[in-house]
């Protein structure tokens, strides 16, 4: 069984996986952002564009966001707080020059059209 990258018990088969591929969608914007976490993990360049809230895609760009996913390795997601509408999280990371790092952000989610999407980040 391969863990998930978002740290929970299930299996990334069992738990990421599926909103990744799109047979199913996030139930909670924790879900959401525990699957963006996999996503970036996983190189799901597209998946974190299509999770992004349309009115900010723009600022985000497909091959920067696969170039930061790859350059890094993906350690460990921590949870900090989580509410119905925002997480706050610490990622794990090393760089690519092996060094550790640590990327804490508060996230901020909405819930249009049956669907979660990533707003924006503070960090």
């Amino acid at each position: 069984m391969v863990s998930c990258y978002c740290g929970s018990e299930s299996s990334f088969k069992n738990c990421c996986q599926p909103y990744i591929n799109k047979s199913q969608k996030a139930p909670t914007a924790e879900a959401l952002m525990r699957s963006r976490y996999s996503a970036f993990a996983t190189g799901s360049a597209d998946y974190l564009i299509a999770t992004t809230h349309p009115s900010k895609r723009k600022f985000h760009k497909k091959a920067d966001i696969l170039a930061w996913s790859k350059s890094n390795q993906w350690v460990k997601l921590e949870i900090l707080v989580s509410t119905e509408t925002t997480v706050t999280f610490k990622a794990y990371y090393l760089d690519a020059q092996l060094q550790a790092q640590i990327h804490f952000e508060h996230s901020t989610f909405v819930y249009e059209n049956d669907s979660w999407y990533y707003v924006e980040g503070s960090y």
